[in-house]
């Protein structure tokens, strides 16, 4: 059976659903995924296991995102680069475009590193991927509302992924809750213009679908990445995400993530997006303000859906104290 849960709020409360074969139905007493896998962790209980109650109607609340910490400093969002089957393919040839050069890209380098060791054999970790910082909670944008590209950057360009959700415990083990269907939203232009500026174009908004998946995600996942302006689908393509469509274990991505003690404090959230192979970019679309972009794929029975907003220049100014 699949099994999500989905937060939401409703005159002015929160509350989480349990969205099953049986429909969706509100988790009694729960108003938050978190304090609800804090509970489930310290009575040695699973997520699959909360149960649901009354019947509710989606359409009837806010969705919020499917996972949030009350202070936000407190959950990280980060992904791995390079990590799918043709991933590297589009990266390649923008970072060729700037060198002008036959030899192997950094990029293609990469990729084939992960090709040759992402997935070593008996499972454990295997060779490390490329890896980002994209913010804190407060970067992490709900369903159906605007996801906003500052003005000063080069593109808004979406990127539909799967990101795994993890809680580290009291003991500072990091603990999966769950998946979600994402969009990491970039600038690849920055990024295409040096190598060097893709830590700048991942700092960046992100977006997930209103479901954590935690039933389980399959091997095999597949699902459709859609722009659409005033309406019409300018860009509607397929795209392939799941282990056998990728070129490292998420096991292997999991442990080149947590290595580092300072993402193992108690209590923390930790979104973690592993990656594409399918971008608009590639193909030379550029997108424009009002823009909707559209990202469905089962398991998940929710789309991620949001519109491409521009966030006005801030003048900031460092004082002297």
């Amino acid at each position: 059976m699949t099994v999500s849960l989905i937060q939401f709020a409703r005159d002015g409360a929160r509350g989480v659903a349990r969205f099953d074969d049986a429909g969706v139905r509100v988790v009694p007493g729960a108003t938050s995924v978190r304090e609800l896998a804090l509970a489930a962790l310290r009575s040695g209980t699973r997520l699959t296991d909360v149960p649901g109650g009354e019947g509710i109607d989606l359409d009837t609340v806010e969705l919020l995102p499917p996972i949030d910490h009350p202070d936000p400093a407190h959950m990280l969002l980060t992904g791995t680069g390079l990590t799918h089957l043709g991933s590297a393919e589009g990266r390649d040839k923008m970072h060729r475009a700037v060198t002008e050069t036959a030899e192997l890209t950094d990029s293609m380098k990469m990729f084939l590193m992960g090709m040759e060791g992402g997935k070593p054999a008996g499972g454990g970790p295997g060779v490390q991927p490329e890896w980002f910082y994209k913010g804190d909670g407060s970067s992490l944008v709900a369903p159906g509302q605007p996801i906003r590209s500052p003005s000063f950057a080069g593109d808004a360009g979406e990127e539909p992924e799967i990101a795994g959700v993890y809680l580290i415990d009291d003991d500072g083990v990091p603990v999966r809750l769950g998946f979600a269907l994402a969009n990491e939203f970039s600038d690849h232009v920055t990024e295409s213009r040096n190598y060097l500026w893709l830590a700048h174009s991942k700092l960046r908004q992100a977006a997930l679908g209103p479901e954590l998946l935690v039933s389980g995600l399959p091997a095999d996942v597949r699902g459709t990445s859609r722009i659409l302006r005033d309406g019409v689908a300018i860009w509607d393509k397929p795209f392939l995400s799941g282990e056998a469509n990728m070129s490292h274990s998420i096991e292997n991505l999991e442990h080149h993530h947590f290595k580092y003690r300072l993402f193992r404090r108690p209590g923390d959230l930790h979104v973690h997006f592993f990656g594409t192979a399918t971008l608009s970019f590639s193909a030379g679309l550029r997108t424009e303000p009002g823009d909707l972009f559209e990202i469905e794929a089962a398991p998940f029975r929710l789309p991620v859906r949001n519109a491409v907003e521009i966030a006005p220049i801030e003048d900031v100014r460092v004082k002297t104290l």
